[in-house]
């Protein structure tokens, strides 16, 4: 059985190239979500007015990764305490959030955000925003809304595996994977 979930935390460069090498994870797609524009493309989700976010879908299979061991995952590699914003990417197209899949998903993410919280890990409050999808929606679908999954232009898959000594991977999407790595090594390929 495969599950699926939504998650935003900056570029989605950085996102799909850690979560690419999760055992237990066969497909990470770029796209957008959470904005009412039809058709969104890279250049207008960049001008921060579409309301949408960069996301990851997520394909999973649940008996091999668990959805909290993603969230764990996600959480160690973006700053979720830094509203619409991540590192020197600012605007709302880079914001914390979690689309989850149905409310198995949407409960499980609050309760380890409010772990996550109590921890004491972080000294800011964390901003990432939680929203119910209730069925995974493609793009091109009748009715659209924030909940409506949007893929991203075809040159931006495995754009890190494409492009790795491109300067924002070396810069940014690199130190991403290579944290991951350390922390995460007996879940990755």
């Amino acid at each position: 059985m495969v599950e699926t979930t939504f998650l935003a935390g900056g570029c989605f460069w950085c996102l799909e190239a850690v979560f690419q090498r999760v055992r237990g994870v066969s497909r990470v797609q770029s796209g957008y979500m959470g904005g009412e524009l039809a058709q969104p493309s890279y250049e207008k989700v960049c001008s921060g007015r579409t309301g949408h976010a960069e996301v990851v879908r997520i394909h999973f299979d649940p008996d091999q990764v668990g959805f909290e061991s993603l969230l764990e995952i996600f959480f160690a590699i973006h700053d979720p305490t830094t509203l619409n914003r991540q590192g020197h990417d600012v605007g709302s197209q880079y914001r914390s959030a979690v689309f989850a899949v149905g409310n198995q998903q949407l409960e499980k993410a609050q309760a380890f955000l409010q772990r996550l919280g109590q921890s004491g890990h972080y000294k800011d409050p964390i901003v990432t925003q939680l929203q119910l999808v209730t069925e995974p929606e493609s793009g091109g679908q009748a009715g659209i809304t924030s909940k409506t999954f949007w893929p991203a232009e075809a040159d931006h898959d495995s754009y890190f595996e494409r492009n790795p000594y491109q300067g924002y991977c070396m810069a940014v999407v690199r130190p991403k994977v290579e944290k991951a790595a350390s922390l995460f090594a007996d879940r990755l390929t």
